[in-house]
């Protein structure tokens, strides 16, 4: 089952170099107590996923890259084929001379109906070079406008054209701090447009992922390309092959568990209302501190099931409270569950299959309207990621982002309500009936789930 990724922007396109980066690098190496058999198997489902080896003995990622202005497309079919290891196709990108300002309105009403049909073309191309299509990958900014308003477009386009396939949409989260004065507003288009076409947002936020390179990494000045390489590793945590429960080993690729299929995105995604999924990804530390540190699966899950509690990575996040008992201190009284609809967990390395799942099934977990027997997955394989002996990671459907959203929606409200830079909007077609719609999406949101 394979996927065409689209890169939209700037921010996409340079992730989605990182990303094949890391996923080439990971398959290419022989990580954990796996025999060449299901070494081979790994790697051979990985490139089945990712690349195709139709033009040459370098493979290619099966990805488009879009966006208005040529720079870093160039620097990204550079890079790659520098590698040695991937490439990008030589007729696999669109780009032109002028980018998008940074208006979500240009990007979506502009750029969009006027480059549809060659981007669209890409597509087709790229997906017709697909043995089986499973779906689409798009990696793609909110805060900017080409990513975020010729990414809505493009998934539009994506979902009218290939209604029968999924859409997993990556979206990168602004900074809260402020990337963009209007960045607000460009959010709120594009997450409720999303919401209309999508099957489901993967989202990594900005905030969350500089502090794991300040804290974790030690990155004294850290670059876009720092938060890339980590939202990059993330993201091939849970793209790479895993064992289903039902599977006896690796090789037994018809039981190979897969993030990016339509199955697990309807596990995950019960009811459209609830689309928003997060990742998180333990342990990540330099690469230097490896060879002197140890983990225990015990250790590992325990740091995924405790909330609000200081996480190895220093961020607080997670699916529960501490129990009566816990050696964690409770240092908020009124101490918020972080429910959830649903959650996957993947386990990678040495002694995995010895590991005790039970506490993610606790009925406090989750909302009262599903069992968590279906609303739990796992995943597990003795092939370590990325040279950790042993790793985790959680995709989960909760209210992680309950504040960060009601933030940027209150921010442009605000904004709105004093019709500040609506003049850039509707100069290019986007009326204030169209963010009154936006808005009354999110809300509703916003409102489904705080009341899980």
């Amino acid at each position: 089952m394979s996927i065409v990724t689209v890169q939209l922007g700037q921010c996409g396109n340079q992730i989605g170099h990182e990303l094949f980066s890391a996923l080439c690098r990971d398959s290419r190496g022989t990580h954990g107590l796996c025999s060449n058999n299901e070494n081979q198997s790994y790697q051979d489902s990985c490139k089945e996923r990712f690349f195709c080896e139709e033009e040459s003995a370098v493979p290619a990622a099966r990805a488009v890259l879009v966006d208005m202005e040529p720079k870093v497309i160039s620097q990204a079919l550079s890079m790659a084929a520098s590698s040695g290891h991937w490439r990008y196709s030589s007729h696999s990108h669109f780009c032109q001379k002028q980018g998008s300002g940074n208006n979500w309105a240009n990007g979506y009403c502009v750029h969009g109906p006027r480059h549809k049909e060659a981007i669209m073309e890409l597509v087709q191309r790229e997906a017709e070079r697909c043995d089986r299509l499973g779906g689409f990958l798009t990696i793609m900014s909110m805060a900017g406008g080409t990513g975020s308003g010729l990414g809505a477009f493009v998934t539009q386009c994506l979902r009218d054209a290939f209604p029968t396939s999924f859409i997993l949409n990556h979206v990168i989260w602004p900074y809260g701090t402020g990337e963009v004065i209007v960045q607000n507003y460009n959010s709120v288009l594009t997450l409720s447009h999303l919401y209309h076409s999508s099957d489901a947002l993967l989202v990594h936020e900005n905030d969350v992922i500089h502090k794991i390179c300040a804290q974790l990494l030690n990155i004294k000045q850290i670059s876009f390309r720092d938060v890339n390489q980590v939202i990059a590793h993330q993201l091939g945590s849970v793209f790479q092959p895993a064992h289903l429960p039902c599977a006896v080993s690796l090789s037994d690729m018809s039981s190979c568990g897969f993030l990016l299929s339509g199955d697990l995105l309807e596990s995950l995604v019960p009811h459209p209302e609830f689309r928003m999924l997060g990742l998180r990804n333990i342990p990540q530390m330099a690469e230097s501190s490896l060879p002197y540190s140890t983990f225990s699966w015990p250790g590992l899950l325990r740091q995924m099931l405790i909330a609000n509690a200081q996480m190895e990575e220093g961020i607080d996040w997670q699916v529960r409270p501490p129990q009566a008992g816990s050696c964690i201190p409770c240092t908020n009284k009124a101490l918020h569950f972080n429910t959830s609809i649903a959650n996957l967990l993947i386990l990678r390395g040495k002694d995995v299959h010895s590991v005790e799942l039970g506490s993610f099934q606790d009925p406090s977990l989750y909302t009262s309207w599903l069992n968590p027997q279906d609303a739990f997955t796992a995943w597990k394989t003795p092939r370590a990621f990325n040279k950790y002996e042993k790793s985790a990671a959680l995709v989960s459907n909760s209210q992680f982002l309950l504040k960060p959203l009601d933030s940027i929606v209150g921010k442009a409200w605000n904004m709105f309500a004093s019709k500040a830079y609506l003049h850039q909007y509707t100069k290019f077609g986007i009326q204030e009936e169209d963010f009154l719609d936006c808005f009354t999406t999110l809300e509703q949101v916003i409102s489904s789930y705080t009341n899980l």
